[in-house]
């Protein structure tokens, strides 16, 4: 039998904290990954840095839960004791998430923890101006709009048009500071199955993209319906070759259909042996 309260019904899920929010919703989603079939309504509440705003977030949780008939799922990442005692008086699941980890943490290390807010979050001047320009990188390079800087570039992704290159390089330079250029692969590439000399030149850097050509079809009608760019023999033809390009090149490649920009990254990072930078 299922556990009580683990119903197919929509159930209100909020992620509370005393600063962005960002730590509780990461952990709160992965967990709620693992449950499907259940109908989650999402809301991040942050910034809950007084006992009043903690008791006006009570008062919120609880009115949407009754209005909803479910009890809410509340994950919250408050380091205060006082903002989290009062939080723990919703009429709902409470998970506390620093409560999971934290206790074991110092017992293990023998240090108290500071139990100050916004250590996940803060900034360090050096790595926030990297991540900047990392992020222009990106924008000057993206579809090989310029290949001046390409010696920068500490990874290359290929593909065809919408297969995820440009939120993939944005996304490596946002979470990561690496500068990641990306480069489409026109007809002029695919027809004879080449690689541009200036790209052959950086082997190394490069990591592919594909896709299901009935799902490249899907995004690129939404953007172009009923063309020649979007008909499933030319998906299917640019995918066929892009593929073949990598093999021809030794190029490692993803098919991102599935794939979240995330996980593209990642493996695009592992691939690369790139180092992972956290700010």
């Amino acid at each position: 039998d299922a556990p009580p309260g683990n119903t197919m019904t929509s159930r209100p899920v909020f992620f509370l904290s005393d600063r962005t929010g960002i730590t509780a919703e990461t952990l709160g989603n992965g967990l709620l990954t693992q449950f499907e079939g259940v109908d989650f309504t999402k809301a991040t509440l942050p910034f809950i840095n007084t006992p009043d705003k903690a008791r006006s977030t009570v008062d919120y949780v609880n009115h949407v839960g009754q209005r909803a008939g479910s009890r809410p799922l509340v994950f919250s990442t408050t380091v205060s004791d006082e903002i989290r005692d009062i939080l723990r008086g919703v009429d709902g699941f409470f998970l506390d998430l620093f409560d999971a980890f934290v206790p074991g943490l110092e017992g293990e290390l023998g240090v108290a923890s500071t139990h100050a807010a916004g250590r996940a979050h803060g900034v360090d001047p050096l790595r926030y101006s990297s991540r900047i320009e990392a992020i222009n990188y990106a924008l000057e390079t993206d579809d090989g709009v310029s290949m001046k800087k390409l010696d920068q570039a500490d990874v290359i992704l290929l593909g065809p048009s919408r297969v995820g290159k440009t939120p993939t390089s944005l996304y490596l330079a946002l979470q990561h500071g690496i500068y990641a250029m990306n480069y489409p692969l026109t007809e002029e590439e695919l027809e004879p199955v080449k690689l541009p000399d200036k790209l052959r030149a950086h082997g190394a850097k490069l990591f592919g993209l594909t896709a299901d050509p009935d799902r490249l079809a899907q995004i690129r009608n939404e953007r172009r319906a009923g063309s020649s760019y979007a008909s499933m023999n030319q998906c299917s033809y640019e995918v066929r070759a892009a593929e073949q390009l990598y093999r021809k090149y030794k190029v490692p490649f993803v098919n991102s259909s599935n794939m979240s920009v995330e996980e593209i990254a990642t493996v695009a990072m592992q691939e690369k042996d790139l180092r992972r930078h956290t700010f």
